[in-house]
């Protein structure tokens, strides 16, 4: 059985504030300008619980995340999410997906795959040295 692909998933958000990067590890993240929110947006556009991050399971071992409009039990926000360009009450990210919340607050989805890891450990001594001798033989010729 193959092993799961790793990944880092990772949310950058741009609002009033400037941008804020939010590696996701988390079963799920309230989004919205409520204090309470686990991923806070800076802007009078966006709603208190503007939308709800929810991990997913995939049938290999590894996840991924859905975005859903509102607070995640049924309420919506004001102005939606507009999915990139389209407005959606809910969508499945994939990598670099733009969630729009409002006028000048957006977010892009990345999932970074983990490169594999090398199958020893690493030699911090393993180094190729060079004969100092051979570079005065260049310069001879």
């Amino acid at each position: 059985m193959p092993l799961p692909q790793e990944h880092n998933h990772l949310l950058i958000v741009e609002d009033d504030k400037g941008r804020k990067e939010f590696v996701l590890t988390k079963s799920a993240y309230s989004i919205g300008r409520d204090q309470e929110c686990t991923i806070r947006l800076s802007s009078q556009f966006v709603s208190r619980r503007h939308a709800t991050l929810l991990q997913q399971p995939k049938k290999d071992g590894s996840y991924y995340y859905r975005i859903v409009d509102g607070d995640g039990k049924g309420r919506t926000s004001a102005n939606g999410l507009i999915i990139n360009g389209r407005k959606s009450p809910a969508h499945d990210l994939k990598n670099e997906d733009e969630v729009v919340f409002g006028p000048q607050v957006r977010a892009i989805y990345y999932q970074l795959r983990r490169d594999t890891m090398p199958s020893g450990p690493l030699d911090e001594f393993d180094i190729t040295l060079i004969n100092p001798g051979s570079m005065f033989d260049e310069l001879e010729e």
